[in-house]
């Protein structure tokens, strides 16, 4: 059913960008001068293929796409989707980054959380999550650079060119997935230490890691590995304003830029891989589950 799924959302995702990417105005009054006359932008216009009507367009882009052909692009005359496969291993690279370092820091902070609950780690993993959800990305990537690059050059202010310059942008984009993986790792272990087979895990003797680790985490996991996997699809999908703010030569980045040139080819491009990216990432969660959980498996 999921693979039926599949190509559904891709197909409707692109039907609406098609739309409202029509909708926002005409790009061949960006791409001519201002004082072109009629003759010239109907002629533009015609060589584009936009004297079309607005559903065979969307029909020859289908089409076409299908085919690995998403045109070319207005304004660099390349073919689009050689530029967003240029534009992807930067994104990659960036999210990659941003995951390891929220799954570093708020696993381990979430299960010390619930097991220590209402003691300084606690308190410290609860303001973390507050201000990790609650701080725009844009902001706290601004307050990085002042302080770590403009400040105490530290870190480069922004491209890409190494280790150096990846953790920051790292940084910020993994810092709201870190938050909210700490609240659910500590909810999910809160809920899993109060079932009583923890309790006679305990009364047995068993060392306290082994509880925490074999008993509870492991049946704590599933809710955490749901957020997990829509947090990397997030990762993946939502760099738009880091990639922005230190300007990451990623896919996010080339997408802005073609949504502000009205680029048609690179950013339906951009949107069909972004799609497919995503549920994919969500079909591999749902197998995922199987793995990790005896009693879907039974089902």
């Amino acid at each position: 059913m999921r693979l039926i799924q599949v190509p559904l959302v891709i197909l409707t995702v692109s039907l609406l960008v098609f739309v409202f990417l029509n909708a926002s105005g005409d790009p061949v009054l960006l791409l001519l001068p201002f004082d072109a006359s009629p003759e010239d932008v109907e002629e533009m216009r015609k060589a584009l293929g936009l004297d079309k009507p607005l559903m065979v367009r969307y029909g020859i882009f289908l089409w076409d796409a299908i085919q690995g052909d998403f045109g070319v692009s207005l304004r660099s005359h390349q073919p689009a989707l050689s530029i967003v496969l240029d534009a992807l291993p930067a994104t990659i690279e960036l999210a990659l980054a941003a995951m390891l370092v929220a799954t570093v820091i708020s696993i381990p902070l979430g299960i010390t959380a619930a097991v220590k609950r209402g003691g300084t780690i606690d308190m410290t993993a609860t303001v973390v999550s507050v201000l990790g959800q609650s701080m725009p990305v844009f902001w706290l990537g601004i307050l990085l650079i002042m302080l770590f690059s403009v400040t105490l050059h530290w870190f480069p202010v922004s491209g890409r060119g190494g280790i150096s310059s990846l953790i920051l942008p790292a940084v910020t984009l993994g810092w709201y997935m870190n938050a909210l993986m700490t609240r659910m790792t500590r909810t999910a272990m809160l809920e899993v230490l109060s079932e009583p087979y923890i309790l006679t895990a305990r009364a047995k003797g068993l060392p306290e890691r082994l509880v925490i680790m074999k008993h509870a985490f492991r049946n704590a996991r599933v809710p955490i590995i749901t957020i997990w996997g829509l947090q990397a699809g997030t990762m993946l999908t939502g760099t738009v304003v880091t990639e922005t703010v230190f300007s990451w030569p990623g896919l996010g980045r080339a997408s802005i830029y073609a949504v502000a040139g009205r680029d048609y080819p690179v950013v339906l491009a951009s949107i069909a891989l972004f799609t497919l990216i995503f549920v994919t990432i969500n079909l591999v969660i749902d197998l995922a589950y199987f793995v990790f959980d005896p009693r879907i498996r039974q089902n």
